[in-house]
């Protein structure tokens, strides 16, 4: 994980995202320059990890990445991120200091911005605007949580996979098929074969013309 050179143009995606909820004003943009920093994290490393600080949130500028829990010497994928998205590993509300169970991994080469829990805090204490954003994307990172819940409690694994695909949420062909059966809480033998019968199922779908 390697830090760029710090510019206060850095910000710029995060700024743009967070605006779509909401204007910031150029003393809450100055402070994200200042406080935050650009990343890069080569693919298959981990930008978090149990044994790390669970000390901050990160904007995913570019890259794919995974979060996932251990569960004995088998690893169960929680959910992907495909850029312009905020993630962080799991953290307790109650601010104590503490490393996650979650590990975040980049599935391919990633830019991230890393954005401290101390400047987050500091904005909603004293930014009206960081508050107003931060509940939007709170409302919108529960309802995603929300869906893939229901999506785990689906029993059938075809219609699983189906549900996946139709929600058009996750590029499934961009991500390695031992992670996507991992995050479906299916065998890889399973996953390969239920891919196999829908691309011949679609083959075979007459062409309109």
């Amino acid at each position: 994980m390697t830090p760029n050179p710090d510019s206060s143009s850095f910000v710029k995606p995060l700024i743009q995202y967070m605006e779509q909820y909401h204007p910031i004003s150029p003393v809450l943009v100055a402070l994200y320059a200042k406080q935050c920093t650009l990343l890069t994290v080569r693919k298959n490393k981990h930008i978090v990890s149990p044994v790390d600080s669970n000390a901050a949130l990160y904007f995913v500028v570019s890259g794919i990445v995974r979060g996932f829990i251990k569960d004995s010497d088998k690893d169960i994928t929680t959910w992907f991120c495909f850029g312009n998205n905020i993630v962080g590993a799991i953290r307790h509300p109650d601010l104590q200091p503490n490393h996650s169970v979650e590990y975040l991994q980049a599935l391919e080469d990633c830019e991230l911005i890393r954005v401290p829990y101390t400047l987050i805090e500091y904005a909603y204490a004293n930014f009206e605007e960081a508050n107003i954003v931060g509940r939007k994307l709170l409302a919108l990172h529960y309802y995603a949580a929300s869906e893939r819940s229901i999506l785990a409690r689906i029993p059938n694994a075809l219609r699983r996979y189906q549900k996946l695909e139709e929600s058009k949420k996750i590029d499934l062909n961009k991500i390695p098929l031992r992670y996507l059966a991992s995050y479906l809480g299916m065998r890889l033998e399973t996953l390969s074969r239920i891919r196999s019968k829908e691309l011949n199922k679609a083959d075979k779908e007459p062409v309109e013309v």
